[in-house]
């Protein structure tokens, strides 16, 4: 539905009306469902980018409708979501600042516990997911968002215990072009010697 209003000064404004309700970026570039949307509030509220399938390497889930959000008990607010134990990290740290232009980040680092989903491949060195790479900068899964940010990226690495997110309000606090480096160069951060 297209409506039509004018305000004090005469001049038309144009607003839309949907029939659903999605989970609006803050951006408000596109719109996502609660399964393609990451959320980071602290080491027990959060959301997490996993394989959909059992088993899975990283890098062999992306494709479109080979991911699945997986959140922690408090962060999981839909069906469509897979929960994650409490226990999944092992040693985890939150972490909030500002960034070299001013923008906000936060970030959680440290070490998980990958025998406890079944999504992942334990011998796998892991990948990246992220939210402005890929095909056209619409992220890996595709038009996947950060609740609260403009950006994500992520890294799961079963093989090495260790796994990382940070949520942007600025492009440049998310790197998603080191995407084979690990945690500790796309995400400085404590990752408690993870082994």
């Amino acid at each position: 539905m297209l409506f039509l209003e004018l305000l004090a000064f005469g001049m038309p404004v144009i607003s839309f009306a949907y029939p659903h309700n999605p989970i609006k970026s803050p951006s408000l570039r596109r719109d996502v469902q609660a399964d393609n949307t990451v959320k980071v509030v602290g080491p027990e509220d959060y959301c997490l980018v996993m394989p959909r399938d059992p088993h899975t390497n990283i890098g062999d889930s992306e494709y479109p409708g080979g991911t699945q959000v997986f959140c922690s008990s408090i962060a999981r607010s839909a069906d469509e979501q897979g929960l994650l134990p409490d226990n999944f990290w092992e040693n985890v740290e939150l972490h909030e600042d500002q960034g070299d232009n001013g923008g906000k980040y936060v970030q959680l680092t440290g070490c998980i516990r990958p025998s406890l989903i079944d999504r992942l491949n334990q011998l796998d060195e892991g990948g990246q997911y992220d939210s402005s790479g890929g095909r056209e900068g619409r992220g890996n899964p595709r038009d996947s968002v950060c609740v609260g940010y403009n950006h994500y990226v992520e890294l799961v690495e079963p093989a090495l215990n260790r796994s990382c997110i940070r949520c942007c309000e600025d492009f440049d606090d998310c790197v998603v072009s080191k995407d084979t480096k690990g945690c500790p160069a796309v995400i400085p951060g404590n990752y408690f010697n993870c082994d």
